[in-house]
């Protein structure tokens, strides 16, 4: 289906992988080769693939384990009809992941499985996309290649690398600039809001329940443009922030010749 006029599928598609805290994890039996579905909670790696801690004592886990073909629903939680908010099914294949920062990301999204992820039968499994296919509404009906959905890291080591002192930095020192972002910019509801994580397309913001993204107009790939930005938080040199989810933070760089490069931000409708 041809997309409607304005609709952005793979910002959409994206959005999901990145706000979703849990989904429909389907895998084959062994054997039989029947359909298993299960509910599981995810979180996400710096390129939005789709990150799951699973135990070896689940049927979901034993399955994959003997055929790592999988399929992921992630849908946005919408209130009344479900059938009327956007999902997005993923194909793909699970690989177990020693990786310490797809550890420590799936960590900072669902804190509550600390006090499980150190039992010998837990492991983390990282989804090898390989497809996915949006459903956001009528005209809004869209296959999308893993290109589409995942960002680009190659060049952002350095921001990746850094991850865990810009997130530790933001969440000390400027608890009160995320609570503005959150609730001016992004028109969320006031709470105790934190940041959970950071890749070159924007930050993740997150409360006790209700976890919206702020979305970036500009990559960012090196730890040092990161560190400029979080220097400048909260310090009110962009102006008043607004109201509703249209308008986005964008790094401005050094050379842009424009009279807010100095704070390294300006905000974008």
């Amino acid at each position: 289906m041809k997309p409607a006029p304005g609709f952005d599928p793979k910002s959409a598609a994206k959005k999901l992988l990145r706000e979703a805290r849990s989904g429909a994890l389907a895998t084959l039996m062994p054997g039989s080769g029947d359909p298993y579905c299960s509910l599981v909670n995810v979180a996400s790696a710096p390129d939005g693939s789709p990150l799951l801690l699973l135990s070896r004592l689940a049927v979901h886990t034993g399955n994959l384990l003997s055929d790592p073909r999988i399929s992921l629903m992630l849908d946005e939680r919408k209130e009344g009809d479900p059938l009327e908010g956007a999902r997005v099914m993923l194909t793909g294949s699970a690989v177990a992941s020693d990786d310490a920062n797809d550890r420590r990301r799936y960590l900072a999204r669902q804190p509550e499985a600390t006090s499980f992820a150190g039992f010998a039968d837990f492991g983390f499994y990282r989804v090898a996309i390989k497809a996915a296919h949006l459903v956001a509404g009528f005209g809004r009906i869209v296959d999308l290649a893993p290109a589409d959905v995942l960002i680009a890291v190659d060049d952002a080591a350095a921001l990746i690398d850094a991850e865990a002192q810009i997130v530790d930095h933001l969440n000390g020192e400027h608890a009160e600039a995320l609570r503005m972002y959150a609730t001016k910019l992004l028109g969320a509801p006031d709470g105790a809001w934190r940041c959970a994580g950071c890749d070159p397309e924007g930050l993740r913001r997150a409360p006790a329940d209700v976890r919206p993204r702020s979305r970036q107009a500009a990559r960012v790939s090196a730890a040092p443009a990161v560190t400029l930005i979080s220097s400048s938080l909260g310090t009110g040199r962009d102006g008043d922030y607004g109201r509703g989810p249209g308008r986005a933070i964008r790094p401005i760089p050094e050379n842009s010749g424009s009279k807010n490069s100095g704070s390294k931000w300006a905000l974008v409708r």
